[in-house]
Formats: structure tokens, C-alpha cells, sequence
């Protein structure tokens, strides 16, 4: 079954809302909206909401990859002139600075579970612990062992993909991409928009 009908995207017209408001309970849903727009249902804590951030260097060279490798995009720019169309806001969804804080504000809700992408990487076995719990599942060590496993296999073969240039799930990979230039204008640029918040993320 395509990802996009196991986990359908509730912004995307296919499969549409229809059909997403038809699925039974509990349900799965993707969004790239930022907080705001998100259904007044999940405000109200009518439904859990698992956030995944992850460090901006690392994300704006796998948006670059993802971009290019889709038919329907085609994009062609340079790194260079994408990495500066993030940080001018100039890309799908808007701004990832107002993304990433309007959801960090959330994260002591009771229905707001805010993760890091760099942390599957360093103890996978306590992010599932965490997902289990704010999810209400019971699993007993073997059960989660067993989980772990399997995620650890999967992310293995997202990593050793050959449908990415470079293998753009690896935390740190930005280093391979950025140039000195390139890195001293983001680090401006990130210390700029993220002056007024406590959130921070882990670059290597």
C-alpha cells in the first residue's frame, strides 16, 4: 500500500478529507501545517499530536534532495540558491523558524508530544518508550526491544537508499554540503530568528 494511504496527508487532495473523516478510530494522519492551521479538534486536545523537529541544517539539505529527486518538481537550482530560498522564507509551508517555535510553545500540552530527529539517533529504545506512553500503549522490555529492532532496520535502509544522492537521513550530513560561506551566513541567519526561544538542537 502507498505511504500516503497507510498515513494520509490531511492538506494533500488525495486522498482528501472525505475519505480521511471516514477511517475508523484511532486514525493516522501527516501534516506539514504549521499549529495554527491544524484542525480546531486537535487544539481543543480532541486528538494527539506527535511533532518530529529536526536540526535546519540537516533538513534544508534533505528538502534540496527531495525536491530534486520528484517528476513533479524537477527543481534545478543549486544548493545555494535553495538554501537561500529557506532562509527567506521563499519554500512550501512557510517559514521553519515560526514552524518549529509555534509548536515548541505546545509542547507541555497534554496532547503535544515535541520529539528530535537527532535523538532517534542517539537512544531510539527511550523515543519509543516515550511514543508508547503518550500513545497509552502497553508493551512489556521484549515487545520494545522487538520495536526497536525494527526501526533501527528501517531507518538503516532509508540511510542506504539509492534514491538520494547522499545519504540525507544522516544526522551531521549538512557538513558535507555547506561551505564555510554558506555555514557562517545560516548560523547568523539561526541565531537571528531563534533569539527569543530555549529551543535548541544538536548539529553533529
Amino acid at each position: 500500500m502507498n505511504i500516503d494511504e497507510q498515513l494520509p496527508v490531511i492538506e494533500y487532495p488525495q486522498p482528501g478529507l472525505d475519505v480521511i473523516q471516514e477511517l475508523t478510530s484511532p486514525r493516522l494522519i501527516k501534516s506539514h501545517l504549521p499549529y495554527r492551521f491544524l484542525p480546531t479538534a486537535m487544539h481543543n486536545g480532541e486528538a494527539k499530536v506527535i511533532y518530529m523537529a529536526r536540526n535546519p541544517k540537516d533538513l534544508v539539505v534533505s528538502y534540496y534532495q527531495f525536491h530534486r529527486s520528484l517528476r513533479t518538481m524537477s527543481y534545478r537550482g543549486t544548493f545555494q540558491e535553495f538554501c537561500r530560498r529557506f532562509m527567506n522564507d521563499k519554500l512550501a509551508y512557510g517559514s521553519w523558524f515560526e514552524h518549529v517555535q509555534e509548536f515548541w510553545e505546545h509542547r507541555l500540552d497534554s496532547n503535544v508530544l515535541f520529539l528530535k530527529y537527532e535523538d532517534m539517533f542517539k537512544n531510539l529504545g527511550t523515543m519509543v518508550e516515550d511514543l508508547a506512553r503518550f500513545l497509552c500503549v502497553s508493551c512489556d522490555k521484549t515487545q520494545l526491544e522487538v520495536l526497536v529492532e525494527n526501526c533501527n532496520q528501517l531507518i538503516e535502509q532509508c540511510c542506504k537508499s539509492e534514491a538520494l544522492s547522499i545519504s540525507s537521513c544522516r544526522v551531521g550530513v549538512w557538513r558535507d554540503v555547506f561551505t564555510v560561506s554558506m555555514n557562517e551566513t545560516f548560523d547568523a541567519y539561526y541565531r537571528q530568528k531563534m533569539a527569543k526561544s530555549d529551543l535548541s538542537f544538536d548539529f553533529c
